[in-house]
């Protein structure tokens, strides 16, 4: 027997705590805000993902403070640094001003000096469980991208290679040098 979320994605949706939460499995996890490398780090992502996207009209690209209800029953909403969601996936929801009752077809968590590496796995585990297909996390400090897919599997890569958008984003690709300089 599964025991009711202490927190519920309609508590969420009326906090009036400053700053950005996460509710995992009805656990609220505030965190604190970004620091420059990150923002920058994220932001270089979404803009390449952004026009890559809207030049080839595959969907709709989503900033830091999206909410994506991924299963309201367990309570758990995610806003990942970067999302991605293709335009059929939409149809209906464009007028959505809450959390977006879905799972993105591709997220990137920048990783942080002050985020534990539990927390980071336990997102990376969630998005894949909750559908979203490549979950790509992005490490500063080590210079680093780890691509998980939808069957778990994981692949690193490091300055000299290339992050392909593989069956998610065909044809996507960023040198991961150029999301460190």
């Amino acid at each position: 027997m599964t025991t009711a979320p202490t927190f519920t994605v309609a508590d969420l949706a009326q906090l009036s705590e400053p700053g950005r939460h996460d509710l995992i499995r009805g656990e609220l996890v505030s965190i604190p805000p970004a620091g420059g490398e990150h923002g920058r780090i994220a932001l270089t992502l979404g803009a390449r993902l952004h026009m890559f996207v809207q030049e080839h009209s595959l969907g709709t690209t989503y900033a830091a403070e999206t909410g994506f209800s991924l299963d309201a029953e367990a309570a758990t909403v995610l806003a990942p640094d970067v999302a991605y969601v293709r335009s059929d996936r939409l149809e209906g929801l464009e007028d959505v001003s809450g959390f977006l009752p879905l799972a993105p077809d591709l997220v990137a968590e920048v990783v942080s000096p002050y985020d534990r590496a539990s927390i980071v796995q336990d997102k990376v585990l969630t998005y894949l469980e909750d559908g979203v297909e490549l979950v790509l996390v992005v490490d500063p400090q080590r210079r680093s991208v780890t691509a998980y897919g939808r069957d778990r599997s994981a692949r690193l890569l490091v300055e000299g290679e290339t992050l392909s958008g593989g069956d998610v984003l065909p044809g996507f690709e960023l040198a991961i040098a150029d999301l460190f300089s």
